[in-house]
């Protein structure tokens, strides 16, 4: 039976070649005369790496602002005994025990942890609640700092964390499809070039497999390996 695709796809289709590689420019350009969902969409890169996450030394993980920000409202709880600095700091939510056991009955209900130095000592204890969930503090991901300020500030600016999976695949969001063509390239650009640096030093191999452009409700955008040869 072939294969039924929704009105979005098809309109998708016609406006360029979607077996074809483009330039990262161009590829832009493309993914912004896709027909637009009823809702701000973010806009996502996905990459396929050649390292294998199993091997400690391969691991694929780090931070990069957005130069354009994220354009997502980002709630932000801290983990600390000085709920009132992290308040007036800019924290959505801010204290220690009390938030840990909402946590642990259940409560998520945020998108970006950061805890003390001296807060991590018991908020170890919830790693099998919110790690799976991608939000357990850490220091590689900056979340974990005495400069609470600055670490809110840079969550709330459009600081994103990448991180392979278990199948060698990183998602980045890059903005959303209300964002200009340039913005969208910037942001792009700069998650490329941090994942390009984050290479592991262990890693011999052919590094960046593929990248592909896409927003919530469109296909993906494959971009030209002469974007990411270099890394």
């Amino acid at each position: 039976m072939p294969v039924k695709h929704s009105k979005r796809f098809v309109s998708a289709v016609k406006a360029a070649d979607l077996t074809k590689d483009y330039p990262l420019k161009e590829a832009v350009e493309i993914l912004t005369k896709f027909p637009k969902a009823k809702f701000d969409e973010t806009v996502e890169l996905s990459l396929r790496l050649g390292v294998d996450p199993a091997q400690g030394d391969q691991m694929v993980r780090g931070t990069t602002p957005l130069p354009n920000g994220s354009g997502k409202k980002v709630r932000v709880l801290v983990f600390t005994d000085d709920t009132a600095k992290a308040l007036a700091a800019g924290a959505d939510y801010a204290g220690l025990a009390d938030l840990m056991a909402k946590i642990n009955e259940g409560w998520l209900d945020f998108d970006v942890a950061i805890a003390t130095t001296e807060a991590m000592k018991s908020v170890r204890s919830l790693a099998r609640v919110l790690g799976p969930k991608g939000l357990m503090p850490n220091p590689k991901s900056g979340t974990v700092t005495d400069d609470i300020a600055a670490g809110i500030k840079a969550v709330k600016a459009g600081r994103v964390e990448f991180k392979v999976d278990k199948t060698a695949n990183i998602g980045v969001g890059v903005g959303k499809r209300s964002f200009t063509t340039d913005q969208i390239l910037e942001n792009v650009t700069a998650v490329l070039d941090a994942i390009g640096k984050a290479k592991p030093a262990a890693f011999k191999g052919h590094y960046i497999k593929s990248v592909t452009l896409s927003s919530s409700m469109s296909p993906g955008v494959k971009i030209a390996s002469t974007e990411f040869n270099k890394y």
